[in-house]
């Protein structure tokens, strides 16, 4: 079978888009790997209707409602697309057969790469964490500490930020130079700065309760919020030869179309750092996506009923003067 759409990702972007492409008729597959950026986290916050619920509990019922509406969904990987020669594309997985489409729509989303200190990516999501507006509220009024990454910009504009959920927020730069500037602007913010490379947390009785610099002092913290570099999953984008923008990220317009044409992104994989429900709104790039495919219908059906058309030189068919 040859699809409308194949929309690499399963996530909240690929589920919404595959949702209002199924709605309208198409012919839908999605391949999707199952491991969602958010994986790790137990609950979802600031998502209207579905606060608290389990990532993975929204995900389950996004792809239900999809099949409901004759949408399909494979497991696997998509480890490469290439364009045909009739201008579709082949969509190689690593575990089904490739799948012929006439457009693709990338959601692959991106991965956050941790600074090499110990023991973070092990509490990732649980109590080392990077949105305050997704967990600020569950960690209000606890000793708090900020990391200082290789995202510089982000980091320190967190540090300010968390001080929004406690007054106990301790910075630390860990081989940040930070300006005299900078420094008085978390200083009035009452951010306390502790200067030192850290080593790694510590953890007791299953929870994070420290951060232990090279020193060996440990400045007890119940949650750590770092700043981690966000790397889009772009490969099968650029690898179509999709344009980037001067920071490595891929280009769309407002509605998801990149470079290529019949080619679609949506949510982190070009947009950071979007968040679940903006990711969600994937919704934008498929209704762009069925109007590119209604124009291809309908000149497709022009020129097929131009073909059928009696020559004007020839002679009229049998009962027509």
């Amino acid at each position: 079978m040859r699809f409308d759409v194949v929309i690499v990702g399963g996530g909240a972007a690929g589920l919404s888009a595959a949702l209002v492409l199924a709605r309208a008729r198409r012919r839908v597959m999605i391949v999707d790997a199952g491991n969602p950026r958010n994986g790790v986290s137990e609950h979802l916050h600031g998502y209207l209707t579905r606060d608290g619920e389990s990532p993975r509990q929204l995900l389950a019922a996004g792809r239900k409602e999809v099949l409901e509406y004759g949408g399909e969904v494979t497991t696997g990987t998509a480890i490469g697309i290439e364009r045909t020669d009739d201008g579709g594309f082949l969509v190689q997985t690593d575990a089904t057969a490739s799948l012929e489409a006439r457009t693709v729509l990338v959601a692959t989303g991106l991965r956050d790469e941790l600074p090499n200190i110990a023991g973070l990516q092990d509490r990732w999501g649980v109590d080392v964490l990077h949105c305050p507006y997704c967990h600020g509220y569950e960690v209000r009024d606890t000793p708090i500490g900020v990391l200082g990454g290789d995202n510089r910009p982000f980091t320190i504009h967190q540090a300010s930020l968390v001080r929004q959920w406690s007054d106990d927020v301790v910075f630390f730069p860990n081989r940040i130079e930070l300006t005299g500037t900078e420094r008085d602007r978390l200083t009035v913010r009452g951010i306390r700065i502790v200067e030192g490379d850290v080593a790694g947390v510590s953890v007791a009785d299953g929870r994070l309760d420290g951060v232990e610099l090279a020193s060996g002092q440990v400045v007890p913290r119940s949650v750590v919020f770092v700043g981690p570099r966000f790397v889009p999953r772009d490969a099968l984008l650029t690898d179509l030869g999709c344009d980037a923008d001067e920071n490595g990220w891929v280009v769309t317009d407002p509605a998801g179309s990149t470079s290529t044409p019949g080619v679609w992104a949506a949510g982190n994989v070009s947009d950071s750092p979007a968040q679940l429900i903006t990711a969600a709104a994937g919704s934008k790039a498929a209704i762009a996506l069925n109007h590119y495919l209604l124009e291809q219908d309908i000149v497709r059906a022009v020129a097929t009923a131009t073909e059928l058309q009696p020559s004007v030189t020839g002679s009229s068919p049998r009962g027509v003067s």
